[in-house]
């Protein structure tokens, strides 16, 4: 017979009075009482519980106590236990960890997988724990489905990543015992009637409140009477209800084959789970059951495990928590472990722990009740109402008005009397004599806050930290990875405490301290590796062929905990995940060479490894000659100019890798000058680019073997049709000595004089900027074009010209405008006074051009008159218009009339010669 037949009928009875459709609210109603009698009747104890319930702590605290059971299975993935004997070197709350970088298995998007699983002193999975660890002949087995499992059993699409998050990051969260409707409508339907706000705050009231003070079989029956309800509401045909179900079929199927493997007495044994799985209806439900159920093999991804830190407000951000709520659960907790008088479990040599408690000697194991029916007791009264705590009330509107004064906020012993006021009321229209955290933190925020927030904590916030703030876990240094723990060893010679999560100021001399030197090698890793904000640079810096004699930095390691302990899963040293991260950028199958160039850098400053160096240099020049297009162009020219400047003053010789990088990149350039000419998606700065590399390499490419005419018939064939291009192949051409500067700067006074081509001279001369880093002598050229656009064109003109050409500038061109400013600064008069007499010298040799001196013939002229390729290979160097002067013949004049007049002179000259 059922001990619940009696309440069975009352809701059936119930049913047919009140619904429209009463066989079928019947029927719900009745399976609600038969999935507590279900779950009741079982050979195996099941505890259902609610994830970060004080009322489920404290219920668990009070049975382990009574039942002292020798086999704890908990709702937990299995691949997690052996983290949990390292909680005790922690500070709570902090989260377990699986986390796997390199998959296999499982869609490449979705790397790099995350799990955490959050831990506070405040839930019962905690007590558990700490009483199965400190507790001799114990056994915790960990039954839910492995972290592999997780992501084997989520849809294909999405994936389900969790909310982002300073401390959890972007992980998938697994929460022991999620009891919340999965029904939109019913949970709104609660929030409405129940006068509440957020769901935190009905489940505190109308669940957490009554069962805080309730004996253990009532606290049973009506968790499981919840699960249930919300488990038979829950949408039908869910990928999620199915997920479940298999979550459900995994535990069972583990606690029996441990059962079968161990010969434990089940009576001995507790089940901890959420209170939805404790009213499953799954075939395998049961120690009793047969069905069978095939558990898939887990994939060939590697995974690492760890704890990070974890917080109040991370738990919140990752599970859709009202805020404040799990802070307001911790002061609940302490709160009722102060009134109940229940000595809490706790892990030996837990950090930020209570003062443990004396474990009573010689307690006695209380067998188990039979079932009887508590429901309808509980059902049938009303809520006991707790009396109003005035001095507690009092306590938090004092606290309140002072933390808000602390604040900014003008608030006042009058504002403190409204607070206590307006919280009775509010709890007086909730339906309830005391007022909760909940109810005194709206009477704060609407006596308080008035129009604005002078501060950056508004009221509400303030209330969260007056209930107890957002506590920060802390992993203690024998629970972090040997990569974090050579972090904090090898940092220790600074003298400063990093586990704190404020920010610590370093100062570094490292040319009276060279012990600090290694420090400062490893500060300069760890702000490549890290996020912004770890460990940042005041002073100092780090370059190719720099060294900083002080540096100064602010440290917040402690704050950034997460991501030290997640560099653990790479490596064990920084050294080794750096060298890791570098190889593993440069063969990505999105690498490009200014990636590799970028690779090289950092290895050379970094790791100082020329084996490593020489393997990513060789990359580089695999991935140049592969590449088709030159969108990286600029970024490739930057880093090996700096490289080259690098090796040239600090190696005897270049690197085979840097010498190979020059060759096959002045190949690779020429053979795609003609294209990016033409190609509408190559812009501007990629085609100077290009020509940067070749004109700029060329001596060093021209020395190791590379032909010239390479070059020469690139330019020839290249035909652009956009401004800025044109610009950019006529000084090519100037370079090449194709064009002369005469011819030029003709180009140029025409594109001037036509009116039609004056709206887009701005791109003309933002090609000419853009080569100026390739042809440095044009700039007093490009001054001379600008000038002259200024001078000649008409107001009309020119007004609507300048903005343009300051935008065109701007974005095309912005770091070489100082060199075309220091030019003007050369060609233009320094001062106001002498501007009126300064006339352009442009102009000067336009009105006078130079007269030509006639040569008289003799041995030098005659030779090079001769040879005349020499003479015309300089000119055009120079820029000077070819040409070549007739030679005046040799005439008498006063010299050849003195000796004719003479001769006696100068035949003793010539006899003396001959004699010599």
């Amino acid at each position: 017979m059922s001990p619940f037949g009696a309440l069975r009928e009352q809701l059936h009875d119930a049913a047919t009075a009140f619904a429209e459709a009463p066989d079928a609210l019947a029927g719900i109603l009745s399976g609600l009482v038969d999935d507590v009698d279900r779950a009741l009747r079982e050979e195996l104890e099941i505890f259902p519980v609610c994830h970060h319930s004080p009322a489920s702590a404290l219920a668990m605290a009070r049975r382990l106590r009574e039942k002292q059971p020798k086999v704890i299975y908990l709702e937990l993935c299995e691949d997690l236990r052996p983290l949990l004997d390292e909680l005790r070197n922690c500070r709570l709350p902090v989260a377990l960890q699986a986390f796997a970088s390199e998959i296999d298995g499982f869609p490449p998007k979705w790397a790099p997988l995350s799990v955490v699983a959050p831990i506070t002193e405040a839930s019962a999975e905690y007590q558990a724990i700490a009483y199965a660890l400190d507790t001799p002949g114990v056994e915790l087995v960990l039954v839910d489905r492995s972290t592999d499992h997780v992501f084997q059993w989520m849809p294909p699409e999405p994936a389900e990543p969790g909310t982002a998050d300073d401390l959890h990051g972007d992980a998938v969260g697994i929460e022991i015992g999620d009891l919340r409707p999965r029904f939109a409508e019913l949970e709104e339907h609660l929030i409405h009637h129940g006068k509440v706000r957020h769901w935190s705050e009905w489940w505190d009231q109308y669940v957490e409140q009554p069962l805080a003070g309730a004996d253990y079989e009532t606290y049973r029956q009506v968790m499981v009477l919840v699960g249930s309800l919300f488990r038979r509401l829950s949408p039908p045909g869910s990928n999620r209800l199915d997920r479940d179900e298999d979550r459900e079929r995994y535990m069972w199927t583990r606690m029996r084959e441990h059962l079968a493997e161990s010969g434990a007495d089940p009576s001995t044994c507790l089940y901890v789970c959420g209170a939805f799985h404790a009213a499953s209806r799954v075939e395998q439900f049961g120690l009793a059951a047969e069905a069978p159920f095939d558990i898939s093999p887990r994939t060939a991804t590697k995974w690492l495990y760890g704890l990070i830190p974890s917080s109040h407000s991370a738990i919140e951000a990752q599970f859709g928590l009202a805020s404040g709520s799990v802070s307001i659960s911790a002061a609940t907790w302490d709160k009722a472990v102060k009134r109940s008088g229940v000595p809490p479990y706790q892990l030996d040599g837990q950090k930020g722990a209570r003062k443990r408690a004396k474990r009573a000697a010689g307690a006695v194991a209380v067998a188990r009740e039979p079932v009887a029916d508590r429901l309808s007791g509980f059902l049938g009264q009303p809520p006991v109402l707790d009396g109003l705590d005035e001095a507690e009330l009092l306590d938090w509107c004092v606290d309140i008005v002072r933390l808000a004064r602390r604040n900014g906020y003008l608030a006042s012993t009058a504002d403190a009397i409204a607070v206590f006021e307006t919280s009775i009321l509010l709890a007086g229209m909730r339906n309830r004599a005391r007022p909760t955290p909940y109810d005194f933190q709206d009477a704060a925020v609407t006596c308080i806050e008035k129009d604005v927030v002078p501060g950056r904590r508004d009221v509400r916030r303030l209330c969260e930290i007056l209930l107890g703030g957002d506590r920060v876990g802390e992993v203690g240094y024998h629970a972090l990875p040997p990569l974090a723990q050579d972090v904090y060893d090898r940092l220790q010679p600074l003298g400063l405490d990093l586990t704190g999560r404020t920010q610590k100021r370093a100062l570094l001399n490292l040319e009276t301290n060279p012990e600090l030197v290694p420090c400062s090698r490893l500060l300069w890793m760890l702000r490549h590796l890290l996020p912004d904000g770890a460990v940042r640079p005041i002073m100092g810096t780090r370059r190719l062929g720099e060294r900083s004699i002080q540096e100064s930095w602010d440290l917040a390691i402690g704050k950034h905990q997460r991501s030290i302990i997640e560099l653990g899963y790479e490596g064990v040293t920084v050294e080794q995940v750096l060298e890791q991260r570098l190889r593993r950028s440069v063969w990505e199958p999105k690498a490009t060479a200014a990636v590799a160039l970028a690779a090289v850098e950092d290895a050379t400053l970094y790791l100082g490894s020329r084996r490593l160096v020489d393997e990513l240099g060789n990359r580089a020049v695999e991935l140049l000659a592969a590449e088709r297009t030159v969108d990286d162009a600029p970024e490739v020219l930057r880093r090996i100019r700096r490289l080259l400047a690098y090796y040239r003053t600090n190696e005897p010789e270049l690197p085979a890798w840097c010498e190979a990088f020059v060759t096959v990149g002045y190949a690779h350039y020429c053979t795609l000058l003609p294209s990016a000419f033409v190609d509408e998606d190559t812009g501007v700065r990629q085609v100077a680019a290009m020509l940067g590399f070749l004109f700029s390499m060329e001596s060093l490419a021209l020395a190791l073997g590379c032909d010239r005419a390479q070059l020469e018939i690139a330019v020839r064939q290249s035909h652009p049709e956009t401004p800025a291009k044109v610009a950019l192949l006529w000084t090519a051409q100037f370079q090449l000595s194709l064009l002369s500067m005469a011819e030029l700067r003709a180009r140029c006074d025409e594109l001037l004089d036509n009116p039609l081509v004056v709206p887009a001279f701005p791109q003309y001369l933002s090609g000419f900027v853009q080569a100026l880093d390739t042809a440095p002598a044009l700039s007093p050229f490009v001054v001379e074009v600008l000038s002259k656009a200024f001078a000649r064109l008409p107001d009309s003109v020119l007004l609507p010209w300048l903005p343009r050409l300051i935008v065109t500038l701007r974005d095309q061109a912005k770091e070489l405008v100082p060199i075309l400013v220091r030019e003007a600064g050369r060609t233009f008069p320094a001062a106001l006074s002498a501007v009126d007499r300064w006339v352009p010298p442009w102009s000067v040799q336009e009105a006078a051009p130079a007269t030509a001196v006639p040569v008289r013939a003799g041995p030098a002229s005659t030779l090079l008159a001769a040879h005349p390729a020499t003479c015309d290979a300089v000119a055009a160097l120079l820029g000077c218009d070819p040409g070549w002067q007739q030679t005046a013949p040799l005439t008498g004049g006063a010299a050849t009339a003195l000796l004719t007049s003479h001769p006696e002179t100068t035949r003793a000259v010539a006899a003396l010669l001959v004699r010599s």
